[in-house]
């Protein structure tokens, strides 16, 4: 999850500045921008062998080139090197930079992801990340449950590998920033947006329920479906519960504040009338 410290200062009771920070959640699809409704989005290329299906939009830039649709096919409108594409790549740059400069709560370097079971949070890979069979996401009953996962270099998945979240959640909260290239194996089940740095190759029969966006090469395709329709297009950037919950607690204290100096003054005025 990306997690930014808000912090408040108010007026305490004896006076005394006090600085309140909460923990805010930051949902990994909002900062997205206007690249929300990119199921595909390319910085060279975008090429498709056979069938893919893609649920939203498809595009390229500051490339041109976007070849195989058809047989490929798309929901969404394909944006080739024009103002949509270009505002999209600045806005996953944007989300880019934010995902890569989170703070870890795990480093997993040179552990393989396959077998694992994760809660929300941060991880991190200081080069390449490997998955090798299954791994779980428990949301723990939370919808804005939100998983990055961040990689110096590579991200490689096994074929017939997957990624799956349990009790909850929603996969477009999951947010993969991949320092070079990504390579989902054949027939790899995958959540999440995965946002590379280089390039992005998923092999035949891959599927991404979530978003395939690479800022400066190539996305390449074979026979896979790729949906962002699960992801809730649109959700604007509101506070979540734990931000909610910061503004109303400085709000009550800053009246516990203002009322305890009226009391006193209050007191005061009465002792200097005897």
């Amino acid at each position: 999850m990306l997690m930014l410290r808000n912090c408040v200062r108010v007026l305490s009771g004896v006076g005394l500045g006090v600085m309140l920070c909460g923990v805010a959640d930051v949902r990994a699809q909002s900062s997205l921008g206007t690249a929300q409704s990119f199921a595909v989005l390319g910085g060279s290329t975008v090429t498709n062998t056979g069938p893919s299906v893609l649920t939203g939009d498809l595009g390229v830039s500051p490339g041109a080139a976007i070849t195989g649709f058809p047989p490929g096919t798309t929901t969404g409108i394909t944006h080739a090197a024009d103002a949509v594409a270009l505002q999209a790549q600045s806005d996953v740059t944007t989300q880019y930079n934010a995902l890569a400069s989170a703070a870890c709560t795990a480093d997993l370097t040179g552990q393989d992801l396959g077998g694992k079971t994760l809660t929300p949070g941060v991880y991190c890979f200081s080069t390449s990340a490997q998955l090798t069979g299954a791994l779980t996401l428990n949301a723990q009953g939370n919808a804005n449950a939100t998983f990055v996962f961040k990689t110096g270099s590579t991200l490689t998945t096994a074929s017939a590998s997957s990624v799956a979240m349990i009790n909850g959640g929603n996969p477009c909260l999951v947010a993969w920033q991949i320092g070079s290239s990504a390579t989902l194996g054949t027939t790899t089940s995958f959540i999440g947006n995965l946002i590379a740095l280089s390039s992005i190759s998923l092999n035949t029969g891959a599927n991404i329920i979530g978003r395939a966006l690479a800022r400066n090469g190539a996305v390449t395709l074979d026979t896979n479906n790729i949906s962002t329709a699960a992801c809730g297009v649109g959700l604007p950037p509101v506070p979540t519960l734990s931000a909610w919950a910061v503004i109303v607690l400085v709000g009550l204290l800053a009246l516990a504040g203002f009322a305890t100096l009226r009391n006193r003054r209050s007191a005061t005025g009465s002792r200097g009338a005897f």
